[in-house]
């Protein structure tokens, strides 16, 4: 169970360039002045909004692509900002152009925005000496995780579909340093088929 005035959410961040308005994915806007009529797993009709995405692709910077060897760096620079600050954190990946989180925190969206904020800088400043500058696009999501079979999704779902090159981390590793999904299939840290019956979540 989630600490009083706390709750799980999956947190999702996006490398700098790689999600624009207009996306084929589905997008929304800051208080959703634009967004399309679906999202990445339900796809909103092709063409919608291929104007709009075509003029963010031509004044957006170059996509960055987040290097193997940078992804255990940036992980573990979120995991423990945010463990500093005194939130639990259940898991991570970090892949290419995404990274995502289920961590514990306020039911307040500003605060949210600011403790993720804080988590991305700090993340950044951990590479800046091979990429200077912000790592991340503005914002990202923050859904809601209140059920434990929705966390028994996310844990299969970040750990091992991520793709081999994808760094994780989970509750259960000894340690901030993870390992790449590849590894943790072969070294069978963790249960890819059966995450179920020995799922606790950590205490506080």
């Amino acid at each position: 169970m989630p600490a009083a005035a706390l709750m799980w959410r999956h947190v999702t961040i996006n490398k700098r360039g790689s999600w624009l308005h207009g996306d084929s994915r589905g997008f929304r806007s800051r208080g959703h002045r634009i967004h399309s009529s679906g999202d990445y797993r339900n796809r909103p009709p092709q063409g919608e909004h291929e104007g709009l995405h075509r003029y963010h692709k031509r004044r957006a910077r170059e996509e960055l692509r987040i290097a193997f060897s940078l992804r255990p760096i940036i992980g573990s620079a979120i995991i423990k900002t945010l463990r500093e600050m005194g939130f639990r954190v259940i898991l991570a990946a970090v892949g290419k152009v995404h990274a995502h989180v289920v961590v514990e925190l306020p039911n307040d969206i500003k605060r949210i925005r600011t403790i993720i904020g804080n988590a991305k800088r700090k993340s950044s400043r951990a590479v800046k000496k091979t990429l200077p500058g912000s790592v991340w696009s503005a914002g990202g999501t923050f859904k809601p995780a209140p059920e434990s079979s929705h966390l028994l999704r996310l844990y299969s779902y970040l750990l091992f579909e991520q793709g081999a090159g994808a760094w994780t981390w989970c509750f259960r590793d000894k340690s901030e340093d993870g390992c790449f999904t590849n590894e943790r299939i072969r070294t069978s840290r963790c249960s890819q088929s059966d995450p179920g019956r020995r799922f606790a979540l950590p205490t506080a």
